[in-house]
């Protein structure tokens, strides 16, 4: 009976806890519904959103400047930056020592081939040289008089070889002689123009001290280096035109003189050495200059603004306008490109002639997407286009 009892007494205790736990899980379920529900709405909210936003910025059209490829004649041109030098330079110098005793040239000037410019104190050498010719003319008479008694037969033929070679030894030392005083004078080894002075009266002078720079300016010579490609294309008169910063607006021409026996190993480029007339002198050494030379024969191909060209790590690219019915589209393009002048660019591959491309707002544009054109403000396609000038 007890254990009857007890067994009883906690099925009554346990039986009003099992509502409480169904209660519980309908509870969770809810939650978890309600939670999941939240989530669904709020992504129908989120892409409904997102949906507006793109409806929106699909529906502006933007705006784009147009320009037509057309198909040019191109000359192909070769550029590169070159040093002027002159065709004949040199720093002149004394070859031995000495104090400067008298200037014959002011800076700047135009000298002849030959003209003195500077002398050195001669102190002793003429006396020197006086003492030696006297040795000789000595010698000269002495010889004289033994051929005369050798005919007579009264020296011996040893004597009068050996009065010959004493007239020879004494010759010699006389030209020696002279030859030092001749050092001791600087004249110019050619025409040209001589720079700043950099001596003084009174100075002293140790051998090979540079006195002043003796430039010929006319003509002047370009170096300049073009890659190992553009070997075929350069030949000796091949016409160049060279300008520089310091003359906006002026070119000089020149033809190509020489080329260089070998191409550089490291960088793989070819020296090249044009000559340039320089009638008035304003063209100098050390000057930097750009050469631009026109290589083969003129050709055409199809241009474009460079402006409508987008350059990318995969690829060059452009907008190509096609008409849709009643609306303007753009495709991409890619395409091959040549080279440049001014604001011009040619396609070897991808455009043809009459083609209609976006040269500005690419930045907005997608494949197939619809476009409106205003032409009102345009890019500049000038093969050669012009600074402007300040009013």
């Amino acid at each position: 009976m007890t254990t009857t009892t007890q067994t009883a007494r906690r099925a009554d205790a346990t039986a009003p806890r099992r509502p409480r736990t169904w209660l519980r899980l309908i509870l969770m379920l809810l939650l978890v519904g309600l939670v999941a529900g939240g989530l669904v709405a709020f992504h129908r909210f989120k892409s409904g959103i997102l949906k507006q936003v793109t409806a929106s910025i699909q529906a502006q059209v933007p705006t784009v400047a147009t320009a037509t490829a057309s198909l040019q004649p191109w000359q192909t041109q070769l550029t590169a930056v070159g040093t002027l030098r002159a065709s004949q330079g040199a720093d002149l110098a004394p070859e031995i020592g000495g104090v400067v005793e008298q200037i014959d040239f002011t800076s700047g000037q135009t000298v002849a081939a030959g003209a003195v410019l500077l002398r050195l104190r001669l102190d002793d050498d003429e006396a020197k040289l006086r003492q030696l010719q006297a040795t000789a003319d000595l010698a000269a008479v002495t010889l004289d008089r033994d051929q005369r008694q050798l005919r007579a037969q009264g020296v011996a033929q040893s004597t009068v070889d050996t009065d010959a070679g004493n007239l020879k030894a004494a010759r010699a030392q006389v030209a020696a002689q002279q030859a030092v005083i001749d050092e001791k004078t600087v004249r110019a080894p050619f025409a040209g123009r001589l720079g700043l002075r950099l001596v003084d009266l009174g100075q002293y002078l140790a051998p090979g001290t540079a006195i002043v720079t003796l430039q010929a300016l006319d003509p002047m010579f370009v170096d300049f280096y073009l890659p190992q490609q553009a070997l075929g294309q350069v030949v000796v008169g091949l016409t160049v035109a060279v300008t520089l910063d310091a003359y906006p607006g002026r070119s000089f021409p020149g033809n190509v003189t020489a080329l260089n026996a070998r191409v550089d190993a490291t960088s793989r480029m070819l020296q090249v050495r044009a000559s340039v007339a320089n009638p008035d002198g304003a063209l100098l050494p050390g000057m930097f200059a750009s050469v631009t030379a026109d290589a083969g024969a003129p050709r055409k191909l199809v241009t474009v603004p460079l402006a409508a060209v987008s350059y990318n790590p995969y690829g060059s690219l452009v907008y190509v306008v096609r008409q849709d019915h009643d609306r303007s589209v753009v495709k991409q393009q890619f395409v091959t490109t040549g080279a440049a002048r001014g604001d011009q660019v040619s396609i070897l591959k991808g455009l043809a002639a009459n083609d209609v491309v976006v040269t500005e707002g690419q930045l907005k544009l997608h494949n197939d997407a619809a476009v409106k054109i205003d032409n009102a403000v345009r890019m500049s396609d000038a093969a050669a286009p012009a600074i402007p000038q300040d009013r």
